[in-house]
């Protein structure tokens, strides 16, 4: 199996994922690390396999995915798969990894978010906080597999701002900004966000794991 960073090995990455929105900001963040790849969503194979996301854990349901496309792969291929989700401390750490079902299976991103804000409207300021996780989980073929952890703490307001991102990002505003993730360039938000967090411990074991070309 061959990866690299800029001057080394090739590789074939797959998106185990149909989210669109997620496969754009995956892309933006490879394209602007210089991540030499072909980058492939699940059509390059036929498909995503339908995984059934039942696990407890971040972790289990992004590793379920990568399994589930990584058994359609070529041998020069590796799975990339996300689970991510809002955390929010005054319920304990719901919804987590039901954040993409919150208000119901087959929930919009919209209804989502109302669902959110109109759950947390009794919660006084200095008690929303709350954090984005991402765990993003690689499996190769042959059954290599890790998963690199990200997150992001903030607060979370009372009303959307911003046109930008998607999900929860209108109203999560990270510590120390001013401004939402939502109203953030897409190059801000991966820059400290809970996914380019994850992304860049995924680099990083690219970089330390495989040799350049002799």
């Amino acid at each position: 199996m061959s990866l690299t960073l800029r001057g080394w090995m090739w590789m074939k990455l797959y998106l185990a994922t149909t989210n669109l929105h997620k496969i754009e900001e995956l892309k933006n963040m490879l394209r602007e690390a210089g991540l030499e790849a072909e980058v492939h969503t699940p059509i390059a194979v036929g498909g995503m396999p339908e995984v059934i996301e039942d696990q407890d854990s971040f972790s289990g349901n992004a590793l379920k995915k990568a399994r589930a496309l990584a058994a359609l792969l070529p041998e020069d291929g590796l799975a990339l798969a996300d689970d991510s989700g809002i955390c929010i401390d005054a319920f304990e750490g719901a919804p987590g990894v039901y954040s993409a079902r919150y208000a119901g299976e087959g929930a919009s991103d919209e209804e989502n978010l109302a669902k959110l804000i109109r759950e947390m409207e009794s919660l006084p300021d200095g008690s929303r906080g709350g954090r984005f996780v991402c765990h993003l989980a690689v499996v190769s073929p042959r059954g290599e597999e890790h998963v690199f952890e990200g997150e992001i703490l903030g607060e979370i307001l009372r009303e959307p701002r911003g046109e930008g991102g998607f999900g929860y990002d209108p109203v999560f505003r990270p510590v120390g900004h001013d401004r939402t993730t939502a109203e953030m360039s897409a190059s801000e938000k991966a820059a400290i966000s809970h996914r380019g967090n994850a992304m860049r411990k995924f680099l990083g074991w690219i970089s330390a794991s495989y040799s350049k070309v002799q």
